[in-house]
């Protein structure tokens, strides 16, 4: 593949995905093509089944097309296996999740630490704890996930997002367990950090009023792609 010399830094090209069923073959996503720039921001909206969750897993290597090509950071994500996909989203992505999916077992300090620790990263209890004061749980690093409330949870979830400091930032359906004026401070406060680290963020959501905030739309219907416009 050619060096690419543009802003570009995830791209998909003809992208599809199928599965079987016992009803026959079903398609997921059919000829999604787009490219996204670094440091942008970029809503993928659509309603209930229309492959929003399965763009974003195959995005960020969770899965594999059934065709096409996703590329990152100039490397085909369809030419590694899975192990090699993980190494690339471990220097590279982090998540943010509808439910959260912080680890029950331990504290919220230890969940923000796991990914620093997992890197190898220098001082990570110390980053766990500055990150965590910055989205405001400074007061409630020892208390476990069934302790915090679903925004403080959240809050929590996107401390261990960018603990790794990604150059990717993939929500899924962030605020879709909140309440609104709690949905509304987890958004503010989750574009405020992407600002401040400059990552690219690439955010599925039903919500038009959300995306609006996002620099760009993508559209989905069906599985294909119908506005790769502006928001």
């Amino acid at each position: 593949m050619a060096e690419n010399t543009s802003n570009t830094f995830v791209e998909a090209r003809k992208l599809g995905k199928q599965v079987t069923t016992r009803e026959g073959v079903l398609t997921l996503l059919d000829d999604i093509n787009f490219q996204i720039d670094a440091g942008t921001s970029v809503a993928v909206l659509g309603a209930s089944g229309s492959g929003k969750t399965t763009l974003l897993g195959l995005l960020a290597g969770l899965d594999a097309p059934t065709r096409g090509d996703i590329i990152m950071d100039n490397r085909k994500l369809n030419e590694f296996d899975e192990d090699g996909r993980a190494q690339i989203r471990a220097e590279l992505v982090g998540f943010v999740f509808q439910n959260f999916q912080l680890l029950f077992g331990m504290t919220a300090l230890e969940n923000v630490m796991l990914p620093l620790e997992l890197a190898q990263a220098p001082h990570p209890r110390r980053t766990a704890e500055e990150l965590l004061d910055r989205v405001g749980l400074g007061e409630r690093i020892h208390h476990y996930p069934n302790q915090l409330s679903g925004g403080e949870q959240q809050r929590c979830a996107i401390a261990r997002a960018f603990a790794t400091q990604p150059r990717c930032l993939f929500a899924d359906e962030p605020t879709g367990n909140l309440d609104s004026e709690t949905g509304k401070r987890i958004i503010e406060l989750l574009f405020e950090l992407n600002t401040e680290h400059g990552t690219t963020l690439i955010m599925a959501t039903h919500d038009d009023q959300l995306s609006r905030l996002c620099d760009r739309r993508l559209r989905l219907d069906a599985g294909r792609l119908v506005d790769s416009g502006t928001a």
